[in-house]
């Protein structure tokens, strides 16, 4: 049996050579276990094939922690087959989403849980983002240009904090870049989306794994692929069936 489908919400934490991070990264979920609000909780890290040494410190914290677990790819795939990974691992009623560089407070997994019985996803907005110039304003830019093609009204998709029902997480339709569009796939599935203000640190430690090339040019070229893709999406509604 797969271990989550014990627990009501199931944290999965994509990990890419984030080694200097881990030990924070452990301590700090393990403290958000003991208290939070949808128990019991646990964690999923999805290693996307890290080449840092950080594959085996994650083994050992799965190891020492019986509410850890872990998948490993063969070798980087990118954060939207981390997550699809991790969706697909999970069995639990609920799925978060948070990065490993914590630059959001699992604390603030509390603050999205309560509208997750109403809302298929709930998305933080990161508040006095903590970012540069240039990655606040590539992301601004970007989350404009990607509203106007979606219409799907999230003014901060980018946010690594995130709760979805797992019901949907399953079924979204994702490829290469598509976990920018989360909150629009969750809508086309027929989801609702609540956003709720979050806080937001700096990086302490470990190397940022975006610029500005896939920071705003990628996710301007995506959007394209997300409206050809909507226009050809079908979600059948079987009237019966017969399979008893």
């Amino acid at each position: 049996m797969n271990a989550t489908a014990s627990y009501q919400f199931t944290i999965i934490v994509p990990v890419y050579n984030e080694r200097e991070n881990l030990p924070r990264l452990e301590e700090r979920l393990a403290a958000y276990l003991e208290k939070t609000a949808a128990p019991p909780s646990c964690v999923l890290l999805v290693d996307d094939g890290s080449t840092d040494g950080g594959s085996a410190l994650i083994e050992e914290i799965c190891s020492r922690r019986p509410d850890f677990f872990f998948l490993r790819f063969s070798r980087n795939y990118g954060l939207t087959a981390a997550l699809k990974a991790g969706f697909a691992a999970c069995e639990s009623p609920l799925a978060g989403y948070i990065d490993a560089d914590l630059q959001t407070d699992p604390d603030d997994f509390d603050r999205l849980l309560p509208f997750s019985g109403e809302y298929a996803l709930v998305t933080g907005i990161r508040t006095e983002r903590k970012d540069s110039f240039v990655k606040r304003a590539s992301s601004k830019i970007a989350n404009s240009w990607r509203r106007m093609m979606t219409h799907d009204g999230v003014s901060d998709t980018g946010c690594p904090l995130k709760v979805i029902q797992t019901a949907y997480a399953r079924k979204l339709p994702l490829f290469n870049g598509m976990h920018r569009f989360l909150p629009a796939l969750v809508q086309m599935a027929g989801g609702r989306v609540r956003q709720v203000p979050v806080r937001h640190y700096p990086r302490v430690a470990g190397t940022a794994k975006y610029h500005l090339f896939n920071r705003l040019w990628r996710p301007l070229i995506d959007c394209f692929g997300f409206r050809w893709m909507k226009k050809r999406y079908i979600d059948p509604t079987i009237e019966k069936k017969g399979l008893e």
